[in-house]
């Protein structure tokens, strides 16, 4: 037996685990503490009535013979394909049921829309960057190339100039920089794609904090994109759905790959991906998805989220007071913010931590690009988000 030798090549989980031997040791050494946790980007609230109300009557339905659902579409239910196809239109993008894939999450589709396409690609990564991103490219051994954000260009590296790429991760709102792509840069990626014969993998995870309305909520937005573009969704950071588990990917029909002089049609390797190695969403959990486009859905999450970003407002507003250089925090849960006096990452997080009790992301994590940076997330309670930003205006006032 032997193993996938290109596992060995990953970090063990190095940013989380080390996160939490030294949030662990801190708090061993300092029981009294309170501890303000604003690094990993899990919600806090829970789910809105109009969801959990499906949910519960989805659960009746399971119960009776009648309506008692077994295996379901491994595509996803008729009813929540529809329903996001409309949400689509919303936007003025027009796409086919079958265009739309249910899944358990936009990560699980990011790093499995990967099985169709072959490894001898190269692959194109923004630095700093999701580690999903990388880590799922380097399991299959891919040659990966980086595309460097930084101050100058906004943390929005445009396409290079002296490299092809074959596959292209794009994430807007970004994770973890919290910046946004507006129509004409996205427009040159499209470009870009279809000069080299690319694919973009277009993360839209946090596409419902974007309130400008000049900023795309989708790549298809985009002339030209429906041909080199997949798009990755979620209910998670929008619904709460993170321990319940449901996104979605768009795969165009007219989305087609090579092999040799032929062209292939992606959404036909997708689709017999899926059919082969998953088995779908639960109806129950598909049904409580369905509700978040419903009128009094959409209106209940629109609160939730509404409430994050007031989150992020204060952490903005605070920053810009202390004058510490910062990005997002405005169409986005996240902020990215430089560390004061030159700081390296995890010496901030060590300061941040001794001195206040307030843990973030430490920048370097998300690659080298991200040395000296650090991420704050906007999905606490605001009474902890409010505390977390008086102890930094006090902590700075003193130094």
């Amino acid at each position: 037996m032997k193993i996938n030798r290109n596992f060995l090549q990953i970090k063990q989980s190095y940013l989380v685990s080390e996160i939490g031997k030294r949030v662990d040791a801190f708090v061993a050494q300092n029981p009294d503490k309170k501890v303000i946790r604003m690094g990993i980007g899990d919600v806090t609230l829970p789910l809105v009535p109009a969801i959990t109300a499906a949910l519960q009557a989805a659960v009746e339905e399971m119960g009776k013979k009648e309506t008692f659902r077994g295996y379901g579409p491994e595509q996803g239910y008729a009813f929540l394909r529809e329903a996001i196809v409309e949400d689509y239109r919303a936007k003025g993008v027009q796409l086919h049921t079958d265009e739309v894939f249910v899944g358990d999450g936009a990560k699980s589709d990011v790093g499995n829309i990967l099985d169709i396409f072959d490894k001898d690609n190269t692959v194109l990564v923004p630095n700093p960057v999701y580690p999903v991103y990388v880590d799922t490219n380097m399991m299959d051994g891919r040659k990966i190339i980086y595309n460097d954000g930084n101050e100058d260009n906004g943390f929005l590296p445009l396409p290079p100039t002296d490299v092809a790429a074959d596959i292209i991760y794009l994430c807007s709102p970004n994770n973890p920089v919290g910046v946004v792509y507006n129509k004409y840069q996205l427009q040159q990626w499209v470009d870009y794609a279809h000069k080299h014969g690319a694919v973009i993998l277009f993360d839209a995870a946090y596409e419902t904090f974007i309130t400008d309305p000049s900023l795309p909520r989708s790549i298809y937005e985009i002339p030209g994109a429906d041909s080199c573009a997949i798009e990755f969704c979620s209910f998670s950071k929008t619904a709460g759905f993170t321990g319940t588990r449901c996104g979605y990917t768009v795969l165009p029909l007219a989305l087609c790959g090579r092999h040799g002089v032929e062209s292939v049609a992606l959404n036909r390797l997708w689709n017999r991906r899926q059919t082969t190695k998953f088995n779908g969403v639960s109806y129950i959990v598909q049904r409580g998805a369905a509700a978040v486009f419903s009128p009094e859905g959409r209106r209940q999450v629109r609160e939730s989220i509404d409430y994050y970003k007031q989150n992020a407002s204060r952490m903005a507003e605070t920053l810009a007071d202390l004058q510490i250089p910062f990005f997002g925090g405005i169409d986005s849960p996240y902020v990215w913010m430089r560390c004061p006096g030159g700081m390296e990452s995890w010496d901030f997080f060590d300061y941040l931590m001794n001195n206040i009790a307030v843990v973030g992301t430490p920048g370097s994590g998300f690659g080298t690009a991200g040395e000296g940076y650090f991420r704050l997330t906007a999905f606490g309670s605001q009474e902890a988000t409010r505390e977390a930003m008086d102890r930094l205006r006090t902590l700075f006032a003193r130094s």
